[in-house]
C-alpha cells in the first residue's frame, strides 16, 4: 500500500512539473511576441528619409533556446521524445502561424502583372480598401524611365535588384531611394512629377494633399480634390500611419528576384500575380499603344508574320518570363509558401466580388465595405469610361472584347510562340477565325491554381 502511495505521489509530481513547463512555454512565447512588437515600433519611429536597418532578433534566439530545453525536459518526463522530434521537423517545413509578428500585423501586398492585363482595375480592389491602406500605382515607372537611358538598363540582374530594393524601401515607407529616380529631382523632398499620383487615394488625402497654389497646373490635381506638389515626407508619414501597404507594378520580370524582399523579417509580403490570355494582351496593346505596334498592324493587314522578327521574339520572351515566374510561385518554394497567389483576369472579370474576397482572404486583410461598394459600382457599368488606364467597365464583357479586334493571323502567332504559357494558365487554342469570334465557345478552362 505505501508503495502504491509513493508511485501516486511521483506521478503527481511529474504532472505538476509538466504543467509548470507548459506555463513557462506560454510565458516565453508571450514575452517573445512583446519583444518583436517593440522592435517593430522602434523601426517605425525611424525618420522617413533613412533606410531602416534590420534589427537583431534576440527574441527568437531566446525563444528557440528555451523551447529546446523545455521540449527535452517534457520528453524525458512523458516518454514522448519521438513525438517532439517529429513535431520539430514538421515545424521546420511549415511557416509559423504567427509569421506576421515581425511586421506588427501589417500586410504588404505586391500585385505583379504586365501591361494590359487589367492590373489598374485589380489594383483598385486594394486602393479602395479605406483609411487603413496605403497604395502606390507603378512607382517603378520612374526607375525604368531613368535606367533606359543608362548602361544599367542592359543588365537585367542589376535592374531587377534595383526594382527590389526600391520596393523594399517603399514597403518600409522610405521614399528616399525612389527620389533618386524622379526627374526633375525633388526639391526638399517635394515633387510635382510623381507618376500617376492621382491614382493613389492615400496621396490625395489630407495632410498629404496640400492646398493648391495659383501657379500649380492641372496635372498636379487628384481626382477628388485639388492638390499642390507632393511632399514625400508627408507621404512617408501617411504610409507609416497606415496598417497595410500595397504596390501595383508591371515592371518586375522575374518572381525569384524578389526572394530577399519576401524574406525580409520586417515585412509580411503577399504576392499576387495577375495573368491574362496573351492573345488578349496583344490585342489590347495594339489599341492602347498603337504607335508602338505599327509593325503588328502591318502584319495584320498583310497576313504575313516573320517569326524571326525582333517583335515576335520580344513577345515570346515576355510570355516565357510570365510563365517562369508563375512556375516558381506555383511550386511553392519555402520562401513563398502561403505568400503567392495566381489570379487570371478572366476569372476576375466574370466573378469580381468572389475573386476579390479570395484575394483579401489570401492577404489576411478584412474585405472592407468600401472596397465591396467600389467593385459593385465599377463592374456593372453600361458605359465604359475613356482612357487606357480606365478602371470603370462592364468587366464580364471586357474579358471577351479582344476576340473581335485581333486578326486570326496574329492570334495564331501568339499561340505558336506563347503556347506553353497558354497551356499552364488554361487558355484554349483556336484553329480558325470562326471559333475565335464565337463567344459561345469559351477560350479558357475552369482551373484552380494552388
Amino acid at each position: 500500500m505505501p508503495r502504491l502511495q509513493s508511485q501516486d505521489s511521483r506521478m503527481k509530481t511529474k504532472y505538476a512539473i509538466v504543467f509548470i513547463c507548459i506555463v513557462a512555454l506560454v510565458i516565453i512565447e508571450k514575452e517573445s511576441n512583446i519583444l518583436s512588437r517593440v522592435s517593430d515600433k522602434l523601426i517605425q519611429r525611424q525618420t522617413p528619409q533613412q533606410t531602416p536597418q534590420t534589427p537583431l532578433d534576440y527574441s527568437n534566439t531566446t525563444q528557440n533556446g528555451s523551447l529546446t530545453v523545455l521540449k527535452m525536459l517534457l520528453s524525458k518526463l512523458t516518454d514522448t521524445k519521438g513525438n517532439y522530434s517529429s513535431f520539430s521537423e514538421e515545424q521546420e517545413d511549415e511557416e509559423p502561424e504567427d509569421a506576421d509578428i515581425h511586421s506588427g500585423g501589417r500586410k504588404h501586398i505586391l500585385l505583379l502583372a504586365t501591361t494590359r492585363t487589367g492590373s489598374s482595375f485589380v489594383g483598385e480592389f486594394f486602393n479602395q480598401h479605406g483609411e487603413n491602406m496605403f497604395y502606390l500605382f507603378e512607382p517603378l515607372w520612374h526607375v525604368e524611365r531613368m535606367l533606359t537611358m543608362a548602361s544599367e538598363a542592359n543588365n537585367g540582374t542589376v535592374l531587377a535588384g534595383i526594382y527590389r530594393d526600391v520596393l523594399q524601401a517603399l514597403f518600409l515607407c522610405d521614399f528616399s531611394p525612389l527620389e533618386k529616380f524622379i526627374s526633375p529631382p525633388p526639391q526638399d523632398h517635394v515633387t510635382p512629377a510623381l507618376f500617376r499620383r492621382e491614382s493613389s487615394l492615400s496621396l490625395c488625402e489630407e495632410p498629404v494633399c496640400t492646398p493648391v497654389i495659383k501657379d500649380v497646373f492641372e496635372r498636379y490635381h487628384c481626382k477628388t480634390r485639388r492638390c499642390g506638389p507632393l511632399n514625400l515626407t508627408l507621404a512617408s508619414e501617411s504610409c507609416l500611419s497606415k496598417q497595410h501597404h500595397a504596390v501595383k507594378t508591371v515592371r518586375v520580370r522575374q518572381l525569384d528576384t524578389l526572394q530577399p524582399l519576401v524574406e525580409d523579417p520586417r515585412l509580411d509580403v503577399r504576392v499576387i500575380q495577375l495573368v491574362r490570355d496573351p492573345r488578349a494582351i496583344l490585342a489590347s496593346r495594339m489599341v492602347a499603344f498603337s504607335s508602338k505596334y505599327k509593325t503588328w498592324k502591318t502584319w495584320a493587314q498583310d497576313g504575313q508574320v516573320p517569326e524571326d522578327d525582333e517583335e515576335v521574339k520580344r513577345l515570346k520572351g515576355n510570355c516565357d518570363q510570365i510563365r517562369m515566374s508563375a512556375e516558381v510561385g506555383l511550386s511553392q518554394p519555402r520562401w513563398l509558401r502561403r505568400r503567392y497567389m495566381l489570379v487570371r483576369y478572366e476569372d476576375i472579370a466574370r466573378y469580381p466580388m468572389q475573386k476579390a474576397e479570395e484575394m483579401y482572404k489570401f492577404t489576411g486583410i478584412p474585405f472592407s465595405p468600401q472596397a465591396r461598394e467600389w467593385i459593385l459600382r465599377n463592374t456593372q457599368t453600361t458605359q465604359e469610361a475613356s482612357g487606357i488606364y480606365s478602371t470603370q467597365k462592364n468587366s464580364s464583357e471586357q474579358a471577351e472584347k479582344w476576340r473581335f479586334s485581333i486578326p486570326f493571323t496574329l492570334a495564331q502567332v501568339v499561340q505558336r510562340v506563347c503556347g506553353p504559357t497558354m497551356k499552364l494558365f488554361g487558355y484554349r487554342f483556336v484553329d480558325d477565325e470562326k471559333t475565335l469570334i464565337n463567344k459561345s465557345i469559351s477560350l479558357f478552362e475552369e482551373k484552380l491554381f494552388h
